[in-house]
């Protein structure tokens, strides 16, 4: 008789606000032949989640959340035959369902972590520093000379693209939401920082690149700064749109890239930089190598227990988390 294993999960019935996320008991028939049984130690909380708990990002419900753990493997199914059972591991992307005490996940996907990582830093780092890699490295190849617009500077993902862009050579123009984060962006590796609403961003753009004005934008607002990304970019640089926390942007007819100067719009996902095994892997180790060599830090704003994964929404959506968040089962 195939074992069954038993955890605590957050599940929601519906979309809606951070009260929709409740704790409950989850029973698991038995292991599919490819799956491991991974014990969490830590969880990680992207803005994704929130965007999938909101509805504003579409998901089946009733469904567990969460896209990021790290924890050891207590079992493995039939099939496995790479990794065993006491490694420690962390995983990003799909299946939903971080959000619990252990579960069962592809083995093919979990990536062994380096005794220099702890877990609560690869949940900290390991989904947003993928993002980060292939922003920095596939989707525009940052280097010397690159001069980089990136709003949310102060947020979990600057944290790790601020640094990084620095170390390939760019020069970083960051854009804040208000004064108090000013510090915060200087203190990352900022050159310059602007505050939306107190200033003309593409005239500050401008100014400071002595009329070149940036070779790529990275923007996770949205709507409300949309307008103001593709004004503040150089002929045939290149928008990145990365998250709509204002809402998504209005669309944009083709004529008016034309008409600032034969830019290039994306709007790149996780999903399609790292499906592939392979490639997945091979960005998580890029990912790690840049945390062992000191280029991005975790720096955890805070840790809550995983019954508290609505505070841990609240301070997402909110905006006072100054840093990854992760849950602790």
């Amino acid at each position: 008789m195939a074992a069954s294993y038993t955890a605590a999960t957050i599940r929601m019935a519906a979309p809606g606000g951070p009260e929709m996320l409740k704790t409950g008991q989850v029973q698991f028939d038995g292991l599919a032949p490819n799956e491991a049984w991974v014990v969490h130690e830590a969880i990680g909380v992207n803005f994704l989640d929130v965007m999938q708990r909101s509805g504003s990002v579409v998901i089946p419900t009733p469904s567990g959340l969460g896209l990021e753990a790290a924890g050891r493997v207590a079992a493995v199914g039939s099939a496995v035959s790479e990794g065993s059972v006491g490694d420690r591991v962390a995983y990003a992307l799909g299946p939903i369902g971080a959000y619990a005490t252990a579960r069962p996940y592809p083995a093919e996907r979990l990536v062994r972590l380096p005794d220099s990582i702890s877990c609560e830093s690869a949940a900290a780092i390991t989904f947003k520093g993928i993002t980060a890699q292939y922003l920095l490295k596939s989707t525009f190849p940052v280097g010397p000379g690159t001069t980089v617009l990136l709003y949310g500077v102060a947020g979990a993902l600057g944290q790790l693209m601020v640094p990084w862009a620095k170390h390939l050579g760019a020069t970083v123009i960051g854009v804040v939401s208000k004064r108090t984060s000013i510090i915060v962006a200087q203190s990352r590796g900022c050159d310059e920082v602007l505050v939306w609403g107190e200033c003309d961003v593409p005239a500050e753009v401008h100014r400071i690149t002595n009329g070149r004005k940036a070779d790529v934008v990275y923007d996770g607002v949205g709507k409300a700064t949309f307008s103001a990304s593709l004004d503040s970019l150089r002929a045939r640089g290149m928008m990145v749109s990365i998250g709509a926390s204002s809402g998504a942007p209005d669309p944009v007819a083709v004529g008016t890239l034309n008409a600032k100067g034969s830019l290039f719009l994306t709007r790149p996902s996780l999903a399609a930089h790292a499906t592939d095994v392979q490639e997945y892997r091979a960005r998580v180790q890029d990912v790690y190598a840049a945390f062992n060599d000191g280029i991005i830090s975790a720096d955890i704003w805070k840790a809550f227990a995983l019954e508290e994964a609505v505070q841990a929404h609240a301070a997402l959506e909110n905006g006072s988390s100054k840093g990854p968040v992760i849950l602790k089962p």
